[in-house]
């Protein structure tokens, strides 16, 4: 399916997709399990209230967000003919509309696929209305944007990176694969003057700007984790700890979580050094390596963190979208696998969150196969880059220097 029937197909089951969300959060249609919506009709619009009262919500530990996140909590302020909740929820569902509209624009030209715009569509609502009910959607379509603008516009590459990363942090993982030279300096220059001035513009309009680095630091293991199945397995065998809301998630409290998130930090930490070798040796940057390595980032930092909440499949599905709009592609498998994480993922949250907090047999399945999905998902996208970026350009230089009577010494000696 391609060109304008392409498109209206895409639109068409994003409508229909979308109205679907739309009746979720507004609670025409009720899903089994906790409801997804309280976060932003309590929990948001709480802070915005705060925020309008002067002051970052330096007394609520759940607070642990960037200083640039207090515009997406005040974001609803623009339709203030609506309810907190309401506004929200019609901003997220806007944000959804102009990422698809990147998308589609993106498939135009020689080497674009519209299968970019398919992921998206088709990836969102797996997850369900956690995908309108929280503020990630808004970064997912920054995110995308600056992604889009690419090694052609790394000045807006970088500011939107900055931005991105002060609503959420880990859009600053978007630089990590701009080719050396002039466009990397260009790109993370910009992001460093943007972060900057927003972060000193933050601190001077409101108070505990920074605050979210002490609430961030002291965070455990969520029950969500990859690191959580030791204990979600263990505790079938004897473990003596338990569960409790912790820092605005269900964590573990007993022996050994400490040392199972020093763990995932140490993870999380070799992650950031594979980066930083990958980056070292690679040979060549094609156009797609910005999205390539985007992905390749977001989803180690995903995988090996400490939480893995519902919301930041959002981020994936954006970023492997984004990946899908280059025909060529080698991120194609990855993409899918994170598609079919997102799905698991609306199974295990809200449909089955008893199933996981308790720790049967159907909840620990759903989490050794989601949180599987994602394991696969991140070897498969660092192999596809490592190869295509360091190792296929190192065969491939070594080829073109050797001799054809070196490449062939059999033939030559035979008599």
């Amino acid at each position: 399916m391609t060109g304008t029937h392409g498109t209206r197909a895409a639109i068409m089951v994003w409508t229909l997709t979308r109205a679907a969300l739309l009746l979720c959060v507004f609670k025409v249609v009720t899903l089994p399990g906790p409801d997804v919506t309280s976060d932003v009709s309590v929990i948001y619009q709480g802070w915005y209230e705060v925020l309008r009262s002067g002051t970052y919500p330096l007394s609520d530990v759940t607070w642990q967000y960037p200083p640039a996140a207090a515009l997406a909590v005040l974001f609803p302020a623009v339709l203030p003919f609506l309810g907190y909740a309401s506004a929200f929820f019609v901003l997220a569902f806007l944000c959804d509309a102009a990422v698809l509209g990147l998308l589609l624009r993106a498939a135009r030209g020689a080497g674009r696929s519209a299968r970019g715009a398919w992921v998206w569509v088709a990836g969102v609502p797996l997850l369900g209305p956690t995908a309108y009910a929280r503020y990630d959607v808004m970064v997912t379509a920054v995110a995308v944007a600056a992604l889009l603008a690419g090694v052609r516009r790394p000045r807006l590459l970088g500011a939107l990176a900055a931005f991105g990363a002060l609503l959420k942090v880990w859009p600053a993982l978007l630089l990590v694969g701009t080719p050396p030279g002039r466009v990397t300096r260009r790109a993370w220059t910009s992001a460093a003057v943007t972060a900057a001035l927003l972060t000193a513009l933050a601190c001077a309009a409101l108070p505990g700007a920074l605050a979210f680095l002490t609430f961030q630091r002291d965070r455990g293991t969520e029950v969500e984790s990859l690191g959580a199945l030791v204990f979600q397995v263990w505790r079938h065998f004897g473990w003596e700890g338990g569960v409790q809301l912790s820092y605005g998630s269900v964590e573990f409290v007993g022996p050994y979580v400490r040392l199972v998130s020093s763990v995932a930090l140490a993870l999380s930490v070799l992650a950031f050094g594979w980066l930083l070798v990958w980056r070292l040796r690679a040979r060549t940057y094609p156009a797609r390596t910005v999205c390539d390595a985007a992905f390749v980032a977001v989803l180690l930092f995903t995988t090996t963190s400490r939480v893995i909440s519902p919301q930041y499949l959002l981020w994936l599905v954006g970023l492997a979208a984004v990946c899908s709009t280059a025909r060529a592609s080698r991120m194609t498998a990855p993409a899918v696998l994170v598609v079919a994480a997102t799905g698991v993922t609306l199974l295990e949250f809200p449909l089955g969150f008893a199933h996981v907090v308790s720790g049967d047999p159907l909840g620990v399945l759903l989490l050794f196969v989601r949180n599987g999905l994602l394991v696969a998902a991140t070897l498969l996208a660092c192999g596809r880059l490592w190869r295509e970026t360091v190792s296929g350009p190192r065969r491939a230089a070594a080829a073109a220097h050797v001799s054809p009577d070196a490449a062939a010494p059999d033939r030559a000696t035979a008599p």
